[in-house]
Parts: C-alpha cells; structure tokens; sequence
C-alpha cells in the first residue's frame, strides 16, 4: 500500500489516472474509501490522488496532542505534493478537509489552481461563535479518550460522518488519533482561514448538498466573499454530497474542472 514519509510519520495515500493533479481531501473520521465513487469518473481525465489525514485510516496517529493543528496537517499536504513531485494541483475537500484547502492555500497559494469546497465552513471571526462549535469536537475527543470508538460510532452526533465511513470501518479508526483530529484541528483554534477569503484569486467552486442545513449559510458567506467563487447545490444530498447523488455532484466537478482548461 503506497505511504510517503511526510512531517515525521506515514501517510497513506491512492494515485489514479494522469494528467493535471487534482487532490481531495476527506471530511474528520473519514478516509479514502469516501472518494471512491468519484475515482472511475475523475481518473479519466485527470491524476486523481486521495489521501487519509494524519489520525486516520491508514496513516500515522502522533500520540501526543503537540503533533496535530491546522497547520500542521497543511504541511502534510505540502510534503506529499513535494514527494509526488506535484508544483501546482486543483484541491478539494469535504468538510474538514475543504477547511484544510483553505488553509493550506493561506501558506501556499503558488501551489494551488483552483478550489472545491464542499460542505465547508471556514471558521468564525466571533470568538463566541467560534466557542459554540467547539463544544461539539472538544466532546467527541473526550469520549474518544475515555470510551474509545465502539462509543463514539454509536453517538447520534457521529450519524453525519457515519454517512461517509461506514461502520465497519469506522470501528477500525484510531481513537486516539480522531481525538487529537477533534481537538486541535475540528475546533477552530484562530481566525485566519475567514479574515482571508477575500484574498483568494484562483476560481473557486462552493458546493453544498441541498439538504445539508449546517452549512448552507457558510456556502452562501464564501460565495459573496471569494472574488471568484460560483456555487453548486446538490439536490437530494446532504453532508455526504459525494455520496448522496454521486452522478450530479461528479458532473458538477468535472464541467468546472473543464471550464479551467487544465494543462
């Protein structure tokens, strides 16, 4: 199974197709198996490569809570595309993961042609507001911590994610590893990815299920707030947008992923 060495540990990654690079990155307690669906349609037309976050799936867990921030996994992303020898690539992500491409193009925006945020919130500049979504990740790593994961996978709170991580491979996640996630890069730690989104050039698609409630109001603040942002919603989809109505959301990708003429 491919692994690079990136910041210290494993990361597991899959590389499909050839051609311009296009990155996806899952959404917390996720893994590769999320972008399955998307793999046979993308793989045609572009180097697809998906990859498990630090504390998930198949890559390294770090034990101590020092070895996990936003940044932190940015710089995961950025030693993988070094190792893959990608100077520039389309990133896209889903929840979390859509977050990271935020931040991650904060540090290198050189690296990175165009952005997919699906299901994305790109954080809060109201320190209560940032404190109230919090509650819920600083939870789940307590209970990651103290019960392990059979109880988190059977919290109602974990339905969302269950629906892009089935069950049986959920049970195989490292507790410890998804705490860590939940702690120091779920919770939102700084305003930076917000403060900044007026900065950002590159074309930018917003997608959102239709019935994904949580994040419909980010969609529509990212649209109005990235220069050159357009916004897809996916009817008869929620969290899960990739999964839920798999062939609309991957037209979607592909007709603004052709619209940039990659080269």
């Amino acid at each position: 199974m491919p692994t690079a060495e990136v910041n210290g540990i494993k990361l597991y990654y899959e590389d499909y197709g050839s051609g311009y690079p296009v990155v996806f990155l899952h959404g917390f307690a996720g893994t590769t198996q999320a972008w399955k669906p998307q793999v046979p349609a993308f793989s045609k037309h572009y180097r697809f490569i998906i990859y498990d976050a630090r504390g998930h799936g198949q890559s390294q867990s770090p034990p101590s809570h020092d070895q996990y921030s936003a940044d932190i996994v940015a710089d995961d992303l950025h030693q993988l595309l070094r190792v893959l020898n990608i100077p520039e690539a389309v990133l896209g992500g889903l929840s979390t993961g859509g977050y990271q491409c935020l931040r991650f193009h904060l540090r290198h925006p050189e690296m990175v042609s165009a952005l997919i945020l699906m299901g994305t919130g790109p954080g809060y500049r109201n320190l209560s507001h940032m404190a109230k979504w919090n509650q819920l990740p600083i939870a789940q790593a307590k209970l990651l911590e103290t019960k392990g994961i059979v109880a988190f996978a059977e919290e109602p709170n974990t339905q969302t994610m269950m629906s892009y991580t089935p069950a049986e491979l959920m049970l195989k996640q490292n507790p410890i590893g998804l705490a860590n996630m939940a702690r120091k890069v779920v919770a939102q730690h700084d305003s930076q990815v917000i403060k900044h989104l007026g900065e950002i050039k590159v074309p930018t698609l917003v997608v959102v299920g239709e019935y994904d409630t949580l994040f419909l109001a980010a969609a529509d603040y990212m649209l109005k707030t990235i220069p050159k942002a357009r916004r897809v919603t996916i009817p008869q989809a929620g969290h899960a947008v990739n999964l839920d109505n798999t062939e609309i959301f991957n037209q979607a990708i592909l007709s603004f992923l052709d619209e940039l003429h990659l080269k």
